[in-house]
Formats: C-alpha cells, sequence, structure tokens
C-alpha cells in the first residue's frame, strides 16, 4: 500500500507575500524606469544591446514575481 500523500506547502511563508510584493514590484518599476531614460537620454550610437537586454530581463523578472506574490497575497492561487 501507498504511504499516505503529504500536503504541498509554499517554500514562502505566506505571511511574507504582501512585503514581497510591494519590494519586488518596486524593484522592478525602478528598473523600467531605469530602462526608460537610459532610452530617452543616450543616443543611438551610445547605446548598448546588452545593457537594454540585461536592464529589460531583470526589471521583468521582478515585475513578473511582484505580480505572482500579489496575486497570491489578494487569495488568488495560481
Amino acid at each position: 500500500m501507498a504511504p499516505p500523500a503529504k500536503a504541498i506547502t509554499s517554500p514562502v511563508p505566506d505571511a511574507w507575500y504582501p512585503t514581497l510584493a510591494v519590494f519586488m514590484l518596486a524593484i522592478g518599476l525602478v528598473l523600467t524606469a531605469s530602462f526608460f531614460i537610459y532610452e530617452a537620454t543616450s543616443s543611438k550610437r551610445n547605446r548598448r544591446l546588452a545593457k537594454e537586454l540585461t536592464t529589460g530581463g531583470v526589471a521583468s523578472v521582478f515585475l513578473g514575481f511582484g505580480s505572482l506574490f500579489l496575486l497570491l497575497s489578494a487569495g488568488v492561487y495560481v
């Protein structure tokens, strides 16, 4: 006979969801603003693709996880 199933638990405590959401969304928005400022103030000759991709990618990750934790803190389990 199979052993009883173990409940699935989150690696992050539920009480941390709102705090993680606020911090990750704030960091993501700051990086997004930095990306837009870089695009608006640098000339086409001085732009670097690696910097644009890095800044955009990191901002995207923070905004994605921030949105996930915001949904989790609101009770929408995805």
